[in-house]
This record gives C-alpha cells, sequence and structure tokens, in this order.
C-alpha cells in the first residue's frame, strides 16, 4: 500500500494528461476483465467496487484534510451520496449484466453515452438551457444507438459477432449510461464541497452496499470462487476503479472537462482492440458504423456543452 506522503507526492509530479492517458488505458480493460470473470455479473460488480473501496480508505483517513472532510458530511450531502451511490450501482449491474448479452463493442459504445442524459437531465431536473448543436448531437448519438441496437438483428448477424441476445445486451448498457448520467448530475454538487478522495470513498461504500443488498436477494454466494476469480475483481478494482474512474475525477481538478469527456471516448476504441486480441472478438460492421455515429454524436453535445 502506498504512502500517503508517496500519493501526494505522485500527484504532484504527474502531469494531468499523462494521467489522463493512463486512465483512459486502465477503463479500457474493464470489459475484458468482466467478460474474463464467470462470476454472477453482482457479484462482479459487488467486489469491484468493495476492493476499489478498501484501496483508497486507508489513503484517505490518513490525511487529517480527509478526516475532516468526512466530519463535515450534513444530512443533505449523505443522502445526496446515498442516491448517487444508488445510481452507480445500477449504473455496474446493468453493464456488467449487458456484456454477458452483447458484443465488448456494443455495450462500451452505449454505456459511453452517459453525457447525454447528463444533458437530458439538466435540462428536465435543473432547467438549464439546451442549445441547437446540443440538440443535433443528441440526435446523432440517439441514430448511432438505434442501428446499434437494431441494426445485426434486422440483417440476421451470427450470435458469435452479436452476442446471445443483442437486444437484451444493448438495451442493458444504455440503462447502464442513463444510470452513469444520473450519478453524475446527483454527485456534481457532492464533488464541489468534498474533495476527491472523501467523495469516491462515501459514493462507492453507498453503492457497496446496494449491490450487496442485491447480490443477496438474488441468492448469489458471496464467497467459493477460485482464485483466478477473485485476481480478476482485485485487477477490475486497482485498473479500472482506481487507475481508471479516480485518477479522471483527479484530472478533472487540472484539465478542461470537455477534454476530459472526450478523451473517455477513447475506451470504447480500446476495449474494442483489447477484445479482438484477446476474446478474438470482432465487431460486425453495423456495430463499428453505429459505434462511430455515437461518439460522433456525444462529441458534438460535449462540446456544445462547454460552449
Amino acid at each position: 500500500m502506498p504512502t500517503v506522503a508517496a500519493v501526494d507526492a505522485l500527484e504532484d509530479r504527474v502531469p494531468p494528461l499523462v494521467g489522463l492517458a493512463v486512465a483512459v488505458v486502465a477503463i479500457s480493460t474493464s470489459a475484458i476483465l468482466v467478460e474474463l470473470s464467470g462470476a454472477p455479473s453482482l457479484v462482479k460488480a459487488l467486489y469491484r467496487v468493495v476492493f476499489t473501496t478498501a484501496l483508497l480508505l486507508p489513503i484517505a483517513v490518513s490525511r487529517p484534510s480527509d478526516r475532516a472532510a468526512f466530519g463535515d458530511l450534513g444530512g443533505r450531502d449523505l443522502l445526496l451520496a446515498a442516491v448517487s451511490g444508488v445510481a452507480l450501482a445500477v449504473h455496474f449491474a446493468s453493464w456488467f449484466e449487458s456484456l454477458r448479452w452483447t458484443s465488448v463493442a456494443a455495450s462500451v459504445t452505449l454505456v459511453q453515452a452517459q453525457p447525454l442524459f447528463v444533458v437530458a437531465g439538466a435540462w428536465a431536473l435543473l432547467d438549464e438551457r439546451v442549445g441547437r448543436t446540443t440538440v443535433v448531437g443528441i440526435g446523432v448519438a440517439l441514430v448511432g444507438m438505434a442501428a446499434m441496437s437494431v441494426g445485426d438483428t434486422l440483417l440476421g448477424a451470427a450470435p458469435a459477432i452479436t452476442g446471445p441476445d443483442p437486444l437484451l445486451g444493448n438495451a442493458l448498457a444504455v440503462l447502464g449510461a442513463a444510470a452513469a448520467g444520473a450519478y453524475v448530475l446527483l454527485g456534481r454538487s457532492l464533488r464541489q464541497r468534498l474533495p476527491l478522495l472523501p467523495y469516491v470513498i462515501v459514493v462507492y461504500g453507498t453503492c457497496a452496499l446496494a449491490l450487496l443488498a442485491a447480490t443477496i436477494a438474488r441468492g448469489h454466494p458471496l464467497v467459493g470462487y477460485g482464485t483466478d476469480e477473485w485476481l480478476l475483481f482485485l485487477a477490475m478494482a486497482a485498473g479500472p476503479g482506481v487507475f481508471g474512474h479516480t485518477v479522471i475525477n483527479w484530472a478533472l481538478a487540472h484539465v478542461e472537462s470537455s477534454v476530459v469527456s472526450v478523451s473517455l471516448l477513447g475506451e470504447p476504441v480500446g476495449s474494442t482492440i483489447l477484445a479482438m486480441v484477446l476474446l478474438a472478438e470482432y465487431p460486425s460492421l453495423v456495430t463499428i458504423v453505429g459505434g462511430a455515429v455515437v461518439l460522433a454524436g456525444v462529441v458534438t453535445t460535449t462540446r456544445a456543452r462547454e460552449t
């Protein structure tokens, strides 16, 4: 476990864009690690969040400023964190399950459409202005999502390419994107008041509790998995969890959010390449074209929000 001084020194020495590049590579491994595990989707999601929290908690409680931030949490903040954590749990559970039914390329691309739901939620709930370019971007992305979701089915593509039930898998990925959008909206004000580690630990903690309740309710065993499975759970936490999403949250304090948002679109590309190399999973032409349209729409929407 790295010391607090080592972590602080690393934060000061790593250029933000380098950290962001490492984070994109790390999150690109997430879908592959999920696919390699044979455990139930809820169990994978649970232990990813539990191990991520366990890796970060000792650092947070060792920092006086972070300990003080925990003490300053009020009832409203705790409620906001709880709801945000539940939304994150829905995101992980639905996205992990989507990978059972559709291709890595389709699942990861669709789940990266969460900025569309952030925009829609901010407009509906926070009365934020939505310009014409934003509407165009959302429309373009929706066309791509529709093509990805039904195109291969209509054309009769083989399950070896699309997955055993691409309609179900793609729908779950979209649900994961919507839940991620809710997580971002709910946590936005909380993140402004809390330092990075207290923020993620509070939200990850409530997320873990929600996933634990769902896992027990579904009757999935919490123990009895092989060594390979536990190593995969730990890899999900250390790679996509700590070096991925946690570093992205750190980068947001140092570079423009538009740069971070667009950089995250590298995940579908990285995940698709890794799936081709490691899983021999090659996306169909419909998935490639539809995915490109989705990402173009997301880029348009993101840039319009930042102007």
